[in-house]
């Protein structure tokens, strides 16, 4: 009775099991690179870095316009032992009469707008409009590299499931060799070492599955750090179906993408509008050798308790409007604009050096894809024409195994060259689709 129980309980767990891996959510290639774009923490981080830089745009703009500002003080004053028969003068007012304790308050509206300071303050808006847009190059170089290890990921992934299926073949073929070994030691045509070749043979194809699919629950795993999952849901992946066309199709010309990837890619454009903001810089400096030029005005009015006038009469009689112009020169500012311009000109030719460094990176990347891809569909080619050459070479020493005429060593070497050829194809087309997809990403920027 009780191993029964033990047999349904099994049952039933299985069952659960293929249930939740039945409703698991299989996501394609796009669904991974959309959710990323969605939800990757470093690109929530620089979309924020571009909306510090639009206040910034709206700060520097608002900058241009006059300041207002209001002003109010009040103040109480309190003498506790005056002198009397004394007149005294406080705030512009007579005071005769002792008073200990007496009141004055002030109101007033001011206003300051600088006509011109050499343009300084009409770059700096041009400063603010290029650092926001170098914080949306900054998010779009963070988005590209974040699709880029999605896509090798993936195709990981898809090489990882191909390989377990050929481990699995050749267990399956593994498991055969042993139960005619079996059947050969029963008739005495083969020892009990030889047999235990084979059954050794057949638990190293086990260990190889554990193996690789230990490899392939880690891939996904990586892919879901990447996508910013932290749930126990289950995750699968579509597996697309690929083709031998697919890695025999023709690759790009390394120039015509290098030359494509130059005008697009976003980390260029990064460095190329960092040149720009370099002259800005420059021009910025250089206008602290110039006059600035401003106007202010106030309105200003002020009441005592001193005045026998009512307080409406005080504010009006005490009114005062006032106006100014004027104009600030630098004769002598201890080197402090000259500093400024050398450094602006030092910082240009660092951008110079940046954006050649990135050229220089950019085509080294290109160039692996491209060697790498032109290398592996050569490797592609070759492994194909090996697999069948193997797989008709060990059918033939199976064939003559079974007849007695070759002994087990032949037939595992023969097994393994098989396994190896195969590992060989799979893995080549594998990296030969990856680097001509990679090719096309960055002369497109699109990954398909």
């Amino acid at each position: 009775m009780i191993k029964r129980l033990y047999q349904w309980a099994v049952v039933a767990l299985l069952l659960c099991s293929s249930m939740t891996t039945a409703n698991a959510r299989q996501w394609t290639l796009r669904d991974c690179i959309d959710y990323a774009l969605a939800n990757n923490i470093s690109l929530q981080k620089s979309r924020l870095t571009k909306l510090s830089a639009q206040e910034d745009i709206m700060q520097s703009q608002a900058a241009l316009l006059p300041s207002l500002s209001a002003t109010t003080g009040h103040n109480l004053s309190y003498q506790p032992w005056p002198e009397s028969g004394r007149a005294s003068v406080q705030n512009g007012y007579v005071q005769q009469s002792v008073d200990k304790v007496y009141y004055n308050g002030s109101y007033g509206i001011s206003s300051n707008w600088t006509l011109w300071n050499g343009n300084r303050n009409r770059n700096t808006v041009q400063l603010n409009e290029m650092a926001a847009e170098q914080a949306e190059l900054d998010s779009a170089i963070t988005a590209q590299s974040i699709q880029e290890q999605i896509a090798q990921l993936f195709v990981q992934i898809l090489y990882s499931t191909d390989a377990i299926k050929v481990n699995k073949q050749s267990l399956e073929t593994s498991r055969k060799n042993e139960e005619r070994g079996k059947a050969f030691v029963e008739v005495g045509k083969m020892s009990r070492a030889d047999l235990s070749q084979l059954t050794s043979q057949r638990a190293q194809d086990e260990y190889q599955i554990v193996e690789a699919e230990s490899a392939l629950r880690n891939y996904k795993r990586q892919l879901k750090q990447l996508l910013q999952i932290v749930d126990d849901e289950p995750f699968d992946v579509v597996i697309p179906e690929t083709t031998d066309e697919m890695a025999q199709q023709l690759i790009p010309a390394l120039g015509d993408v290098y030359a494509a990837a130059l005008q697009q890619r976003p980390e260029i454009q990064n460095a190329l509008l960092g040149m720009k903001t370099s002259e800005l810089n420059i021009k910025m400096a250089q206008a602290q050798r110039l006059p600035t030029v401003g106007v202010s005005a106030s309105a200003i009015t002020n009441t005592t308790s001193m005045s026998n006038n009512a307080w409406g009469s005080q504010l009006k009689n005490n009114f005062n409007l006032g106006a100014g112009f004027n104009v600030n020169i630098p004769l002598f500012d201890n080197r402090s604009a000259k500093t400024a311009v050398n450094k602006a000109k030092l910082q240009r030719q660092n951008y110079e050096l940046e954006l050649r460094d990135k050229q220089t990176a950019l085509y080294s990347t290109i160039e692996n894809y491209w060697l790498q891809a032109s290398t592996n569909q050569e490797k592609f080619k070759a492994a194909k024409i090996a697999t069948e050459s193997a797989k008709t070479s060990f059918e033939m020493l199976s064939g003559k195994f079974d007849e007695g005429l070759i002994n087990i060593v032949e037939l595992m070497q023969g097994r393994d060259a098989l396994l190896q050829a195969q590992q060989n194809e799979l893995q080549s087309k594998y990296l030969t689709i990856l680097n001509i997809d990679m090719l096309r990403f960055y002369e497109t920027g699109e990954i398909k």
